[in-house]
């Protein structure tokens, strides 16, 4: 038999084996929780390390590519302090000049690509009506449109729902400062037309300030406006920049478009319909080379006239020029394998105060 004495040792023997088992449990639970906040503690540390150093790229990538529009507004005021001319023969038109230009900023790591295109190469869809007054259209810019349109339309394997007469009627009842029935012809529309579409919107009754208004302006169908299927929109041959100022606080369009830099498509807008084919010819034109040296001179606007095909066609002096004052910049720096991009619009103009060329800003959008 156990004697009292051998029970108690027994029963001391069991709860300290209890305490020690709890004491372990304990302890696991401590290194449990220990460790998960360790765990959830590294990766707070390492997201925000991460976070830090792509923030960190992210600055410095925007400013590499800030020093890329530098560059480029340094080689248009340049161009301007040589000559009042703006084709694709210059510098500033040409892709390796462009980037030796660039390539004179020492980055660290990383590169930078720039492109410079003329703005005035595209069609001001403003200047569909006469400013100020904002109520007539202008004769030559509709017969534009009218060429515009019906190439736009023949590129389409599928033709667009839509019309170009109503298109045109309603850009101009778009743009013109009045909002009564009385609608462009029979296919125009104002604010009540607009103002029955699921969502509902306002006509504008005043110029385009963003390129994407036009894509709400009746007829111009998501495809005609943004391309499709390999044909291009309307977006990439359109501009809304280049005001003038018409005297007493009050602004103009010109329209004129840069035969020197326009694209094809809006080379053939510009000429007959019936010669609108001859558009290839006056773009390769305006670059052939002998030699590395330009052949032809384009400086006048007139030269079209010297393109073999071309000697009896005449182009409206109201739509057509060689200089241009507006610039579309797009810089894209790189730098492990990340990109950022800016797209900046900028006026070139001669400061009142001091004489001096610069670009001005307009337009700065990070992509």
């Amino acid at each position: 038999m156990c004697t009292v004495k051998q029970l108690n040792s027994a029963k001391g023997h069991t709860v300290l084996g209890n305490h020690r088992g709890v004491a372990i449990l304990v302890a696991i639970g401590v290194v449990a929780v220990l460790l998960t906040a360790g765990l959830a503690l590294n990766r707070r540390v390492r997201s925000s390390v991460t976070g830090a150093i792509h923030a960190r790229e992210h600055v410095a990538l925007s400013e590499m590519a800030a020093s890329g529009v530098q560059a480029a507004m340094v080689m248009l005021v340049n161009d301007r302090k040589e000559n009042d001319t703006d084709t694709l023969q210059e510098d500033w038109a040409n892709p390796l000049k462009v980037a030796e230009m660039v390539g004179l900023i020492p980055f660290d790591e990383g590169s930078v690509d720039v492109s410079i295109t003329d703005e005035r190469g595209k069609i001001q869809v403003n200047a569909l009506v006469k400013f100020p007054e904002g109520q007539q259209f202008s004769a030559a810019q509709r017969f534009l449109w009218e060429r515009l349109l019906d190439q736009v339309f023949s590129l389409f394997e599928e033709v667009p729902d839509s019309d170009p007469n109503m298109i045109i009627n309603s850009l101009k009842d778009w743009l013109d400062h009045s909002d009564d029935e009385a609608i462009t012809g029979l296919s125009g529309a104002e604010s009540d037309y607009y103002e029955n579409l699921e969502p509902p919107y306002s006509c504008k009754n005043g110029p385009f300030d963003h390129l994407g208004e036009v894509a709400l302006v009746q007829g111009v169908t998501p495809e005609l406006f943004s391309g499709a299927g390999g044909a291009a929109g309307l977006s990439s041959l359109l501009t809304v920049h280049g005001t003038s100022a018409a005297g007493d606080d009050r602004f103009t369009f010109n329209g004129k478009i840069n035969i020197s830099t326009a694209e094809v498509a809006v080379l053939s807008a510009l000429l007959p319909s019936e010669n609108a084919d001859l558009a290839e010819a006056l773009a390769d034109y305006r670059v052939a080379k002998a030699d590395e040296t330009f052949t032809h001179n384009i400086s006048s606007a007139q030269w079209y006239k010297n393109v073999p095909g071309a000697g009896d066609i005449t182009i409206s002096p109201d739509l057509i020029t060689v200089s241009s004052d507006l610039f579309r910049i797009v810089s894209t720096a790189r730098h492990n394998e990340r990109t950022t991009t800016v797209n900046v619009v900028v006026q070139r103009e001669k400061e009142q105060a001091t004489g001096r060329w610069i670009c001005k800003t307009l337009i700065w959008q990070a992509e």
